[in-house]
């Protein structure tokens, strides 16, 4: 590391908090301060990244690795197949029952990951929103197959422009839940989040992050990229569409859908590695947005 995470996690003060969670932007280096916190103070790890659940997409989500994972106990990593759905209320539930299980061990829950909407879940539980309809959700699908995903968040946009703001036009899921929840009630989702607020903590949590520099966190994402890369990222995807997991979720996440772009000819070689920082860049500015407003104690860049 380029930084001294040791003499980092070793001055938190942890005396109040139920649990850590470990937040920042894409490859702001989450997992080494998760990892040394949990080393320095007792923890166990529980990922909330909305790619890593999944099995079989590793290298693109930057999935802990089998000697990380044995140096340190970590959850909800590979708990479902690509193919089934997971949403963040199913998420927060699993997280409960792993916090527990930590907490009655005597362990400090770390929580790391930024899939943010998940952490919030856990964090502060969800809106009452109407629950999902398989029905719905199947139209909004074949709707997206024949029409594309742009136009079911053109029309989120005209019906619920905050939650068309703050999600992309490629996630499938959530776009087709903001779309559902209005269907289903006649309110916008975003309406919905308002009421609730997101203001009665269900635990006593200390935020982390590491604080980068603009150009630094850019530098380490085209560093992250062409690692992955240089691993075997292509031929994962393609062992991927060859399992028949081309269509899912974690399939238009971003990196996976510039690699799968590349694989079916719609990017040359030369243009991956930049489209995938490009679109991990937007990325990471949707990610800074929402942490503007948590009280994230941040860990400055030391070495």
């Amino acid at each position: 590391m380029s930084w001294s995470a040791r003499l980092a996690v070793d001055e938190i003060d942890l005396a109040d908090a139920e649990i850590a969670v470990v937040v920042g932007p894409t490859a702001s280096g989450k997992s080494d301060l998760a990892l040394e916190l949990a080393e320095a103070r007792g923890g166990e790890i529980i990922s909330c990244d909305s790619v890593q659940v999944y099995r079989h997409f590793d290298l693109g989500s930057s999935k802990p690795s089998l000697a990380d994972r044995t140096r340190v106990t970590h959850h909800l990593i590979d708990i479902v197949d690509p193919d089934q759905p997971i949403d963040a209320a199913s998420f927060a539930a699993r997280a409960d029952v792993a916090v527990a299980d930590v907490q009655r061990r005597g362990k400090l829950p770390i929580l790391c990951g930024g899939t943010f909407l998940w952490i919030r879940a856990v964090l502060y539980g969800l809106a009452k929103a109407p629950p999902g309809d398989a029905a719905v959700r199947a139209r909004h699908a074949e709707w997206a197959k024949t029409e594309g995903r742009a136009a079911l968040h053109a029309k989120l946009a005209e019906i619920d422009p905050p939650s068309a703001a703050r999600l992309s036009p490629n996630d499938f899921v959530r776009v087709s839940r903001a779309l559902e929840v209005f269907e289903m009630s006649g309110r916008p989702l975003s309406a919905w989040h308002a009421e609730h607020g997101f203001r009665s903590p269900r635990f006593r949590a200390k935020l982390l992050g590491i604080r980068w520099s603009h150009e630094d966190l850019a530098r380490r994402v085209a560093e992250r990229t062409e690692q992955a890369l240089a691993a075997g990222w292509i031929d994962e995807v393609k062992r991927l569409i060859g399992l028949g997991y081309r269509d899912t979720r974690a399939m238009s996440s971003v990196g996976y859908a510039q690699v799968l772009s590349f694989v079916e000819g719609g990017l040359a070689r030369k243009e991956l590695g930049p489209a995938i920082d490009r679109a991990t860049k937007v990325f990471a500015r949707r990610q800074r947005t929402w942490l503007r407003d948590q009280p994230v104690d941040w860990l400055e860049r030391l070495g």
